[in-house]
């Protein structure tokens, strides 16, 4: 008996090893732990991620580039929402601000161009798009009533609606441009924005004569051109570059849809339909048919010639009678 024990046993601890050594055996035990490797692999990457973009949006917080764009930011948007939420007679600094702010198209425009700031490599860029705008919108402003006539005997003069579009879609293709070159294409377009610009504002009712008015309009300009562009530069990188040319589709989109709006016609107004001449005329009571209105009958004497009509051209006969007041 205790043999076959020995026995049984020395047969049990030769299977082992030998399970070990199988295919199956050695693939199960190398597979689940490269599995678990890869899990945690692809836990801890994005999670590695996660922690490198905050990092990121904690140190472009923290700059003091962003500090004072968000200065800047705030500055033109808390004086316009408490202004509007006072009823109050506006004074002419605020209707310039505000003036700026209601030329959508424009607004979009210089947008697009903020987003070009945002996105450029150098701040000489961004001065170079700042020299582009003012370098056309001051001398236009300050000379407006010598060069507007000008403009108007050139050919622009008969397009003149056409630039606000071409604005739009030149900030638009800007967005598109390569890096090396987006710089010209955003400064040329800043320099058609700032000629519409400068259109709207002389030709405005206030415009240049009142100096309040055109200082705030052009520093409200400055500021939708500069300031959403300053926030997001502390964090540019190349995940902008899609966002980017999306806004520049929308624009160009935009810009097409306005400039055909412009072409098409509008469709006349539809006239009241005429009466029909085979209908029945309307009668009245007492009066008779419209089309045709009944006379009141003559006095007998007059028929027979025996009295003078009244007024002699018929004027009166539509008179009432007096009565006589002695019968």
């Amino acid at each position: 008996m205790k043999k076959q024990r020995q026995r049984g046993g020395q047969q049990k601890r030769r299977a082992a090893p030998a399970a070990a050594n199988t295919p199956l055996g050695s693939s199960t035990t190398e597979r689940v732990p490269a599995a678990g490797g890869e899990a945690a692999g692809g836990i801890t990457g994005a999670a590695a991620g996660e922690s490198a973009a905050r990092a990121r949006l904690r140190a472009g917080i923290a700059t003091r580039g962003f500090k004072l764009a968000l200065g800047l930011f705030l500055a033109g948007v808390l004086p316009v929402a408490f202004s509007l939420s006072i009823p109050h007679d506006f004074a002419f600094f605020e209707l310039g601000f505000l003036f700026t702010l209601s030329i959508y198209d424009l607004v979009l425009a210089m947008l697009g161009l903020s987003v070009v700031v945002a996105m450029a490599e150098r701040g000489r860029e961004i001065g170079w798009i700042t020299f582009a705008f003012l370098v056309v919108l001051l001398p236009m402003l300050i000379l407006f009533d010598t060069v507007f006539p000008v403009i108007l005997q050139s050919p622009l003069g008969d397009e003149l609606f056409l630039i606000a579009p071409v604005a739009v879609l030149l900030s638009g293709l800007a967005l598109w441009l390569p890096a090396r070159i987006r710089v010209f294409g955003a400064a040329l377009a800043a320099a058609v924005v700032a000629l519409s610009l400068s259109l709207f504002i002389g030709l405005d009712d206030f415009g240049i004569g009142i100096k309040e008015f055109t200082l705030t309009a052009v520093l409200g300009a400055l500021w939708i051109l500069l300031s959403p562009g300053l926030l997001l530069r502390p964090f540019r990188g190349e995940w902008l570059t899609i966002p980017a040319r999306i806004i520049g589709s929308w624009l160009v989109v935009i810009a097409i849809i306005v400039t055909v709006s412009l072409y098409v016609p509008l469709s006349p107004q539809q006239q009241p339909p005429l009466g029909d001449p085979t209908a029945p005329d309307v009668m009245m009571p007492g009066i008779g048919s419209l089309e045709s209105p009944s006379l009141a009958p003559l006095d007998p004497a007059i028929e027979e010639g025996l009295e003078d009509a009244p007024g002699g051209d018929g004027s009166d006969l539509f008179l009432p009678r007096e009565e006589d007041p002695n019968p």
